[in-house]
């Protein structure tokens, strides 16, 4: 609670939660840390998934009734009347889009939500849902590892009107310069599972984080910085969530929106970066954009 009131007295004022982190134990940690300073600051969150009795994930789920008592338990949780920004945070094959965009419709003519954003999604649910309720904001994983939303789903955000957020902007922390090839993780680290990190797949992308230190040190900063200030660079539009637990770390992360990439950097960057062909399916190795 304290980093995250230090990150609003550094002038962030836009949180990411989700009722599957935990499940629920982080909505609530936001809904305390900042019910003094609500009017400050932004709050999404999102749902989709079903729980167990002891919370345990069950799948997915995006059916009306359960979408409406999710929102309920994310508002008590997070302490508003409100909801900033709701995303829907998988896309649930079994209900269509438009149905899931029609129940949040509802719940914002009701009050209980203000904006609605999807998260994993391609360019044509983008479009099926936006015909139905207005799409505020997106939610797709997208670093310089991760740039499968180049090809259709930012021209489509861009076309629509519709902002960006990428989540994992730093790589799950690859794109840190602070993990090399021997790292192993414990197995309560959802990355111990991730083909990207597997010892030989560090390996053999650690030619994408060369890069990024090459950038830092002409610009006497770090690789995280640069790989933030390269998102910052591409639309107006785009809003990274970086994630941390340090306040050292926030710091560093803020620092990046100083940073000026001209021109020159971007192409020196994209051209370094186009010859490396990253190794390893990002995540459990199924995700898709739909």
């Amino acid at each position: 609670m304290a980093l995250l009131r230090a990150a609003v007295g550094q002038g962030l004022t836009f949180f990411d939660t989700a009722q599957v982190y935990g499940p629920f134990t982080n909505e609530e940690l936001v809904g305390e840390a900042l019910a003094l300073i609500r009017e400050q600051v932004v709050i999404a969150t999102k749902f989709g998934f079903q729980f167990g009795p002891n919370g345990e994930r069950l799948g997915l789920s995006s059916q009306p009734e359960h979408i409406k008592r999710s929102v309920e338990g994310s508002l008590k949780r997070l302490r508003v009347e409100t909801i900033d920004l709701l995303y829907q945070h998988r896309v649930d094959p079994e209900v269509p889009i438009e149905e899931v965009a029609g129940v949040v419709k509802e719940l914002i003519a009701e009050g209980k939500v203000q904006h609605f954003g999807l998260s994993e999604v391609g360019a044509q649910t983008i479009r099926r849902a936006h015909a139905v309720q207005p799409v505020t904001a997106v939610q797709n994983e997208y670093s310089l590892w991760a740039r499968d939303s180049e090809t259709e789903v930012l021209p489509i955000c861009e076309k629509l009107g519709i902002g960006f957020v990428p989540w994992s902007p730093l790589g799950q922390g690859f794109l840190t310069a602070t993990i090399d090839s021997t790292r192993t993780f414990e197995r309560s680290d959802i990355r111990s599972i991730f083909p990207r990190f597997t010892q030989e797949a560090m390996k053999a992308n650690q030619a994408l984080v060369d890069v990024l230190v090459r950038i830092a040190e002409q610009k006497q900063a770090t690789p995280a910085q640069i790989a933030l200030a390269w998102l910052l660079a591409q639309k107006p539009w785009i809003v990274p969530i970086p994630g941390t637990t340090k306040l050292s770390r926030l710091k560093e992360n803020l620092a990046a929106i100083a940073i000026e990439l001209t021109s020159n950097d971007l192409a020196e960057i994209e051209s370094a970066t186009s010859q490396i062909t990253v190794q390893g399916a990002r995540g459990n190795g199924q995700e898709r954009l739909v």
